[in-house]
């Protein structure tokens, strides 16, 4: 199969490759550049950041910001030319701070999802930072680009649709995530319907990106085929020497073989997929104290919530997986090894075009 370079405006990747965004601190300056040296978008998450310095604890959204301007400085020196962009949480506090202190970095792309991006455009107003909203479904792509168009008279430069079997944070209600599986794919072209309608009224490309489940050249084949123009993939890229999470989160995705894999009640409202290790199942106990609030997450109530999902990550991608949130993919029980960035993304390039038009 003949491979087009995924095209966002004047932004240009290669490959059709997306390094989804991951945090805390999974994806960060060093896997983001390896994958934008390798061909594709990598991706920095703006999910606590600067876990790691020395006055977090203290001085959370000050920390926060230098660790994010730092990291994006240093993919940038790092990722030979590449496309490097940021995940973005709206449920985070400070969502706008985040984004506003990467547009000053010059951060080529803004990804955004767990909560409507409804101001976005206005975050990056008087930039060249492209914008792409995450959503789930064809509704949500409807209401987030009506929204803009009425209120910015601006539109999407790319949209991010993320199934079901996505990692993380998931854009479904609990019951509907596993009824989800099989009809998911019928979205697809409903979404690029809805997309149509802004391409025409702006007059410009707005490349459809499918996340959630994506393993292999033949799945990434499939959703190129059906007309989007890449996919995001964030499973895969865990095991990788470059992924900045602990070795042991990493081992954590060889030892499973899927069938640990749970759904978690998150302080976000959303559902997530994680490993169902001994943390997840002593919060399915109501075994979890919370003794610190961060303050972190805009819809968590310290006085309900089952747990700080800040410390939980935090303890993860710092190698402890038994008593931190391991997030993951539904495919994570497929990962047998951990490799290089280049292996791996040089792996699917040959995939895909081994595959006939």
């Amino acid at each position: 199969m003949k491979i087009e370079p995924l095209r966002i405006g004047d932004l240009v990747a290669r490959l059709p490759i997306i390094q989804g965004g991951m945090g805390v601190g999974v994806s960060l300056s060093g896997l983001a550049s390896a994958v934008a040296r390798a061909g594709g978008i990598g991706l920095i998450s703006t999910a606590f950041p600067g876990y790691d310095e020395p006055d977090f604890r203290t001085n959370l959204l000050e920390s926060n910001i230098r660790a994010l301007k730092k990291h994006i400085k240093k993919a940038r020196e790092n990722a030979n030319g590449g496309v490097i962009g940021i995940n973005a949480m709206v449920a985070i506090s400070n969502y706008e701070d985040y984004v506003k202190a990467a547009v000053e970095e010059g951060i080529d792309l803004v990804v955004s999802g767990a909560g409507l991006p409804r101001n976005l455009p206005e975050l990056v107003e008087g930039s060249n930072t492209k914008i792409a909203p995450i959503i789930s479904s064809a509704k949500g792509v409807r209401v987030i680009l009506k929204l803009w168009d009425r209120n910015y008279n601006k539109t999407a430069d790319l949209v991010v649709v993320e199934g079901p079997k996505a990692g993380g944070h998931l854009g479904f209600k609990k019951d509907e995530v596993f009824s989800s599986f099989e009809t998911f794919d019928d979205e697809i072209p409903k979404i690029l319907e809805e997309i149509k309608i802004y391409e025409e009224k702006y007059n410009k490309k707005i490349p459809l990106v499918v996340a959630g489940g994506v393993f292999t050249g033949e799945d990434i084949a499939k959703y190129l085929k059906m007309g989007a123009s890449g996919v995001q993939m964030a499973t895969r890229f865990v095991a990788t020497e470059e992924c900045d999470a602990h070795e042991n989160f990493k081992k954590a995705y060889l030892k499973t073989n899927g069938d640990d894999i749970t759904l978690v009640k998150s302080p976000v409202g959303m559902p997530g997929r994680a490993l169902r290790n001994d943390f997840v199942k002593r919060t399915e106990e109501g075994n979890v104290k919370v003794d610190k609030c961060y303050r972190c997450i805009l819809p968590c109530n310290p006085a309900t919530t089952p747990y700080c999902i800040s410390d939980a990550l935090i303890r993860a991608v710092e190698g402890d997986v038994e008593t931190g949130l391991v997030f993951c993919g539904a495919n994570a029980g497929r990962v047998e090894k951990i490799v290089p960035v280049k292996e791996l993304m040089d792996e699917l390039e040959q995939e895909l075009l081994s595959i006939p038009e």
